[in-house]
C-alpha cells in the first residue's frame, strides 16, 4: 500500500494552524451574543421597536411635491416590516445601492435575526460614540446597523437618524425615553434633567443648578465674578452655572457630554443659551461692554456649543474677546483703568519704581495705542488704548525696548549719541532684569554727575596731587575699601601719598613693610592736608553739600603747598 504524501510545512509553522484575521471582525463574547440576540429577537417581533416617539406632525411621503424625509423612512420601514419573514426579499432589499438608508439597514438586521450563528461580529469605533459590536449584513451604513441592533443604548440609537438630522430634524434620547420633535428643537424637560444629571460635571441644586465655586444666588441673579463663569439657560427655563475651575477638570468635554444625547449633537445651541458672566476688574458697573466684544464673545460661545472649542480654552477665549475689544484706557491682564488713571495703572504693574518710570516714558511718547502680547509681539493700534497681557513691567519693557529704549535713555538719563547706542544695544542683547539695569545705570550716572562737581578734571593735576584725585574719585564711586590696593601700588612720590591715604583712613595695619621709610615720613607730613581734602570731598560728593567746593579747593591748595607740587592749574 502506497504511503500518503508527506505533509508540507512552512518555516515557523510547526504544529500550528494558519489563521486569517480580517480587520474590523472579531469573535463575540457570550455577553455580546446574548445582547445582540435579545435585541434582534425584539426586532423580529416588532421591527418598529427602534423608532422614537413622534412628537410632531409628519408630512407627506408622496412622489409629488416636497417630501418629508421622516415620512419616507416610516413608509419604507413599514414595507420592510411586512416582509420580515421573507429572507429572500430581505436579502435583495439590504443589497440595494439606493433608497432609504434606514430601511436598508433594518432589512439586514432582520435577516441577521433569522440566523443562528452570532459568534462573528463587526466592530464599530467612534471617538464620540464609543465602540460597539454589530452584525454586518448588506449595504446598510455601519452607524445605522449599530443603532438599530443596539436600540436600547441611549447614544447609539441616535446614529440611525444622522441623515434626518442633517435635514434639520431633531431627536432626543435618555434613559426614560426617545423622542422625535421634527424640525423644532423642543427638548423635553425630562431629557434636560437627565442630560444634566449625566453630564461630565457634578451639579448641585434642583431648579437652578451650579458647580462648586458658585451658589444659587449668583446663578439666579447672574452676578459676574472675578474669575468669570458660564451660564446656560435651557429651553424649559433651567439655569445652570459652571465655574471656571469646574470646566478645567472633566475627562469628557461638558458640551459633548450633554449634546451626545441629541441628534444633531452640534446643535446644542438650539436648546440652550450660553453667557459668560464676567467683566474686567475696574470696569464701571453702569457701562456696557463694547459691542464688538459682545459679538466676539458670542462667536466663542457658539464654537464651544458646537464642540469646536475645549472647556479649558473657553474662559481665556471669552476674556480675550472682551479685553481685545476695549478701545480706550489701559488694559493690563484682566483689569481696566481709565485713560486719566495712568498712576493707578502703573501701581498695578509689578516692578520697581525705575521700571514704572521707564514704561510711563514709553507710553507717553506713543501717538496711537499699543498691544503687547505675552509672547513678546508688539502690535500698533489706531485707538488710544494700551493693552498689556502681562502685568509685570520686565517682559513688557523687553518687548518695547528695541523700538523705544533710546527714548528712555535720553529722557530719564540724558544719554544720547554713541554712548546711548552702546547702552541700548548691550541691554537688548543681555536682557538683564530691567529693575537692576535701570538702577545700576542710574547709580552710575549719578556718581558720574557728582564727580563732575570736582573743580579739576581727571588727570589734570600734577603728581602726586593727581594720585590723590584718583583715590578720592575711586572712594566716591566704589567705597574706601576699593582704594587700598591702589594706595599700595604707588611708586616714588605717589607712594608717600598712598601712605598718607592709608593713615587718613586708618588702613595702615600690617602695611608698613610695603612702604619705604622715606615715603612714610613724607606721607606722615601730608596727612592733615589730605584729611581736610577727603572731608571736603565727602561733603561735596556723598552728602550733596555744594558749598563744600570752596573747602575742597582750599584743601587741595594746602596739599599742593605741603607736597611741593607747585601752583594749581
Amino acid at each position: 500500500m502506497a504511503k500518503p504524501p508527506a505533509e508540507v510545512r512552512f518555516p515557523g509553522d510547526k504544529n500550528r494552524r494558519r489563521r486569517l484575521r480580517v480587520r474590523g471582525i472579531k469573535q463575540a463574547s457570550k455577553e455580546i451574543q446574548r445582547r445582540l440576540e435579545s435585541n434582534l429577537d425584539s426586532l423580529q417581533e416588532d421591527p418598529e421597536v427602534f423608532l422614537p416617539d413622534i412628537k410632531c406632525e409628519i408630512g407627506k411621503a408622496s412622489f409629488f411635491g416636497p417630501k418629508d424625509p421622516m415620512a419616507v423612512t416610516l413608509r419604507e420601514i413599514g414595507n420592510v416590516s411586512s416582509k420580515r419573514n421573507d429572507p429572500k426579499w430581505l436579502r435583495n432589499r439590504m443589497a440595494k445601492r439606493s433608497g432609504d438608508g434606514v430601511s436598508m439597514a433594518l432589512a439586514g438586521s432582520l435577516l441577521a435575526a433569522s440566523e443562528e450563528d452570532l459568534s462573528t461580529v463587526s466592530v464599530f469605533k467612534s471617538p464620540l460614540y464609543g465602540n460597539a459590536s454589530y452584525l454586518k449584513r448588506g449595504n446598510g451604513r455601519p452607524g445605522h446597523l449599530v443603532g438599530i441592533q443596539n436600540f436600547t443604548h441611549t447614544r447609539l440609537r441616535l446614529l440611525v437618524w444622522d441623515d434626518h438630522a442633517r435635514s434639520g430634524h431633531y431627536f432626543f434620547s435618555w434613559d426614560g425615553g426617545f423622542v422625535y420633535t421634527g424640525t423644532k428643537p423642543e427638548a423635553p424637560p425630562e431629557w434636560i434633567k437627565w442630560a444634566l444629571d449625566n453630564s461630565s460635571v457634578e451639579l448641585l441644586g434642583e431648579e437652578s443648578r451650579w458647580t462648586v465655586g458658585l451658589d444659587e444666588g449668583i446663578v439666579k441673579e447672574g452676578v459676574p465674578t472675578e474669575q468669570g463663569w458660564l451660564k446656560l439657560t435651557f429651553s424649559d427655563g433651567t439655569e445652570v452655572g459652571l465655574s471656571q475651575s469646574a470646566l478645567t477638570k472633566p475627562d469628557e468635554q461638558l458640551a459633548q457630554s450633554i449634546a451626545m444625547a441629541m441628534m444633531p449633537p452640534n446643535k446644542l445651541g438650539e436648546v440652550c443659551d450660553a453667557e459668560w458672566m464676567w467683566r474686567p476688574g475696574g470696569w464701571p458697573e453702569d457701562r456696557e461692554l463694547p459691542e464688538e466684544g459682545e459679538e466676539r464673545l458670542g462667536e466663542v460661545l457658539d464654537a464651544w456649543l458646537k464642540m469646536s472649542l475645549e472647556d479649558g480654552a473657553l474662559a481665556r477665549g471669552c476674556r480675550t474677546s472682551i479685553l481685545n475689544s476695549i478701545d480706550d484706557g489701559f488694559v493690563v491682564g484682566s483689569n481696566w483703568f481709565a485713560g486719566d488713571d495712568q498712576t493707578g495703572f502703573l501701581e498695578h504693574m509689578s516692578g520697581s519704581e525705575d521700571e514704572r518710570r521707564a514704561l510711563a516714558c514709553i507710553l507717553d511718547s506713543l501717538e496711537g495705542g499699543v498691544h503687547v502680547r505675552s509672547d513678546g509681539v508688539v502690535l500698533e493700534l489706531e485707538d488710544k488704548v494700551v493693552r498689556l497681557e502681562d502685568s509685570s513691567c520686565h517682559p513688557v519693557l523687553v518687548s518695547l525696548w528695541p523700538e523705544n529704549g533710546m527714548r528712555v535713555l535720553e529722557s530719564l538719563f540724558g544719554i544720547t549719541g554713541e554712548e546711548a547706542e552702546k547702552v541700548h544695544s548691550r541691554q537688548a542683547k543681555r536682557k538683564q532684569g530691567f529693575g537692576a539695569f535701570l538702577r545700576e545705570l542710574g547709580e552710575s550716572l549719578s556718581t558720574a554727575m557728582r564727580l563732575d562737581r570736582l573743580p579739576w578734571e581727571r588727570d589734570l593735576l600734577p603728581s602726586p596731587l593727581s594720585f590723590a584725585d584718583t583715590l578720592v574719585r575711586k572712594a566716591a564711586e566704589d567705597g574706601v575699601a576699593s582704594t587700598v590696593s591702589i594706595a599700595r601700588s604707588g611708586r616714588g612720590i605717589e607712594s608717600a601719598m598712598g601712605w598718607a591715604w592709608l593713615v587718613v583712613h586708618e588702613r595702615t595695619e600690617s602695611d608698613a613693610w610695603r612702604f619705604e621709610e622715606g615715603s612714610r615720613d613724607k606721607g606722615g607730613d601730608w596727612v592733615p592736608a589730605l584729611r581736610a581734602l577727603w572731608d571736603a570731598a565727602e561733603s561735596l560728593l556723598l552728602k550733596d553739600d555744594l558749598g563744600a567746593e570752596q573747602d575742597y579747593r582750599a584743601s587741595m591748595g594746602w596739599l599742593a603747598e605741603v607736597s611741593g607740587s607747585g601752583p594749581l592749574p
